[in-house]
């Protein structure tokens, strides 16, 4: 193989090329030959034979024609949606979400476990709700695996990509102390081995999907607040304006201390941001006050339903959940100061299902808290919002893993490592199953 004086082979030009002209389409199509070279910085030639054998790999299409000036009509391309399909996978904090999506990320198929009792991680039954999940899903679109480029996972947790035998999670509060799950997931013979799961961070899939389809788009820097019975975050910096080539970095923003020897956190720590603004601390706080509370009290058992209860109360009058909601809506604003200070980012966005329901209520109130406890100028260069992706961001940005390595490969599926075996892990599912 010749390779050049940067030592980059022929093979891995070609594999670029391609990738740099797939991922143009996928972002700025459809386009024709002629706009594709500036747009790439390829040359004519180069796109030619880049574009010849992508139609000949069936991953690009025709897309229609468009008068050129004086000259002969030109051809525009597109990545073709049907040529292959991608699984995002939420571990979410009440339910396990898969859903099946073609090539550009529209859905085909969605299958959803609830977490029972609420909020149960024991492993090997999240591990069933994600195989399950995958089988279903297939089967209610009726395709195979043979397109299938690769299922991306959401977890709550820290995740080391790196690990030996494949990505391990670690999950302090929930209970996960160092699970190799990537294993768990393979052992389950749930999919070919060619089939790769990639699995990362909530909050950063959370915050892939923002930066490359929502109210992130065409931001450089950014950070995507993921708030739900916890809060995490994602920090983007140097991303791209047109979508795509975007890696956030997990911040576990919600173990921040805000209050020493404070309330006592998930995590088991004191004072921890989440310990004032995670819906499951909320709803603690709103029954310690007389309120409502979370499942056990004297109110709606599932958290969905409680934080929409607390609400409702809130709107209606009731001071005890109008203090609540304000409390939190002042930590909030306190904790995204940090980001502020810490980051100088152009952009704050907040997900996450508790984010979503009670955002537009107290995203004026966080603002303000934001700005008052922010340094001046950077707090005068940055927006606060809502993300604009839904519930379902976490499950599209954990899609968004394969996706990328899709266009990494230049279109080309690659076969993951072989997962040594993981006895104790095995022998536990067994027994669990």
């Amino acid at each position: 193989m010749t390779t050049g004086r940067s030592g980059r082979t022929v093979r891995d030009l070609r594999r670029g090329n391609r990738g740099a002209v797939l991922q143009r389409l996928y972002f700025g199509g459809p386009m024709s030959r002629q706009e594709l070279g500036p747009a790439t910085g390829l040359s004519s030639g180069s796109v030619s034979n880049v574009v010849g054998e992508l139609i000949a790999d069936g991953l690009l299409e025709e897309a229609g024609v468009v008068d050129s000036d004086g000259g002969r009509p030109r051809t525009l391309l597109r990545v073709s949606p049907g040529s292959a399909h991608l699984i995002g996978v939420d571990v979410g904090e009440t339910r396990v979400r898969v859903e099946l999506f073609d090539l550009t990320l529209t859905e085909l198929a969605r299958a959803e476990t609830p977490l029972l009792p609420r909020g149960c991680y024991d492993v090997g039954p999240i591990v069933d709700h994600i195989r399950s999940g995958i089988g279903a899903v297939l089967a209610q679109a009726g395709v195979g695996t043979d397109r299938l480029l690769g299922v991306g996972v959401g977890v709550p947790g820290i995740v080391d990509r790196e690990a030996p035998g494949g990505a391990v999670v670690h999950g302090q509060t929930i209970g996960w102390d160092a699970v190799p799950l990537e294993a768990l997931l393979r052992a389950t013979g749930a999919l070919p081995q060619e089939v790769p799961y990639l699995i990362d961070n909530g909050a950063r899939t959370l915050g892939q999907a923002e930066m490359w389809f929502g109210a992130g788009r065409g931001a450089r820097d950014a950070v995507v607040v993921l708030f739900g019975s916890g809060v995490g975050a994602s920090l983007i910096t140097d991303g791209s304006p047109e979508g795509g080539s975007t890696e956030g970095t997990p911040l576990e923003w919600g173990h921040l201390t805000v209050s020493v020897r404070g309330r006592r956190c998930r995590c088991g720590a004191r004072g921890c941001l989440e310990a004032y603004t995670g819906a499951e601390s909320l709803l603690a706080r709103w029954a310690e006050r007389g309120g409502g509370g979370p499942a056990g009290a004297a109110g709606p058992a599932d958290e969905e339903e409680a934080l929409a209860a607390l609400l409702a109360s809130a709107l209606a009058g009731d001071p005890v959940a109008r203090d609540v909601l304000d409390e939190t809506a002042e930590y909030l604003g306190a904790g995204l100061s940090d980001l502020i200070n810490l980051f100088r980012p152009e952009r704050i966005l907040i997900g996450g299902w508790a984010g979503l329901l009670l955002g537009p209520h107290v995203l004026p109130a966080v603002r303000e808290h934001a700005r008052r406890h922010a340094l001046r100028h950077p707090a005068a260069r940055v927006s606060i919002d809502l993300g604009s992706l839904g519930p379902d961001a976490v499950t599209v940005g954990a899609a968004t893993l394969p996706l990328s390595a899709f266009f990494t490969t230049g279109g080309r599926r690659t076969a993951p490592p072989v997962a040594p075996e993981q006895p104790g892990w095995r022998t536990a599912l067994t027994r669990r199953g």
